[in-house]
């Protein structure tokens, strides 16, 4: 290394570390400023324009399965279908997008010029989640939108073809579709924390991304570890899985929408516990992607 870019260096880590010693308070302000740089680079993305759009493209393909005259089952296919898009287009869209905004930032150097401010590394951090989080909230706020119209349009068609089916009044329980799909942002908010917490050590793009979509498998299947643990006699594998099932989020707690689409009713106490759950990750992940960023030399 030069001696130039260890001066910078130096710079960068003495500013740093004079910001969050309390010389500098932290600032909402510029959290928010660079949360709004976050949002728009996002947005300007290929990549968030082509998802969104593949996603309204599925979701609204739904309605011709009419042809095939599932009756009042119908709905739950078309919640069902809808809920699958947005999770599988807004994981993706997670991980891939944070993980290049972030490497954008080391890669241009202007993590560096930004760093070389009076500025927090945990603002940089919880602003880059925060503009991130905001742009899967456009994500879903779209999906979970074009989805309450299609199943509100079906169901109605249905009410006339099938009345029978709904005599005790309407099935679809639309708040709680409404609230399901608030949980799935939420959901996409943990992983965008998970995200950058590997980014903060990570050294490429592509090994953040690959290792993103193994821990959001890892997440979806969690619950078995957690069942299967208490049944495992030897102790060497015994604990591995019971670390796994502690350290990794469940996300299948998040998955409410078969009560949303079925009429059931979703019990707002497990969906607060849950959101509370979502919000006690999401801290525990950015504190520690905060601490393993300010260990790291940009």
């Amino acid at each position: 290394m030069s001696s130039g870019t260890s001066s910078s260096s130096s710079r960068v880590g003495h500013t740093a570390g004079a910001a969050e010693s309390g010389r500098v308070p932290f600032s909402f302000a510029r959290l928010r400023l660079i949360a709004g740089n976050t949002f728009l680079e996002a947005v300007r993305q290929k990549l968030f324009n082509f998802l969104l759009l593949l996603a309204v493209a599925l979701v609204a393909s739904a309605q011709f399965f009419r042809e095939f005259n599932f009756g009042s089952s119908e709905l739950k296919f078309i919640a069902d279908f809808g809920f699958g898009a947005l999770v599988f287009f807004g994981s993706t869209l997670t991980i891939a997008t944070t993980a290049q905004l972030f490497f954008s930032e080391i890669e241009n150097r202007t993590a560096l010029t930004l760093l070389a401010k009076p500025i927090w590394r945990s603002e940089f951090i919880f602003g880059k989640w925060l503009g991130v989080f905001a742009v899967v909230g456009v994500f879903c706020a779209v999906t979970i939108g074009l989805l309450l119209g299609l199943l509100f349009y079906r169901e109605n068609a249905l009410m006339n073809l099938h009345p029978e089916a709904f005599e005790a009044g309407r099935i679809v329980n639309y708040a709680d579709i409404l609230l399901v799909g608030v949980l799935q942002w939420l959901k996409f908010g943990v992983l965008t924390a998970i995200v950058l917490l590997i980014a903060s050590f990570s050294n490429t793009n592509l090994y953040t991304v690959v290792t993103g979509f193994f821990v959001l498998v890892i997440c979806h299947l969690q619950y078995l570890a957690r069942d299967a643990y208490g049944n495992i006699d030897n102790l060497l594998v015994r604990l591995p899985v019971m670390l796994i099932s502690y350290v990794f989020p469940n996300f299948q707690l998040f998955n409410l929408a078969d009560h949303a689409a079925q009429g059931a009713g979703v019990e707002y106490d497990v969906a607060a516990r849950v959101g509370l759950y979502g919000l006690a990750y999401i801290a525990v992940m950015g504190g520690l992607a905060v601490y393993s960023f300010r260990n790291r030399e940009i």
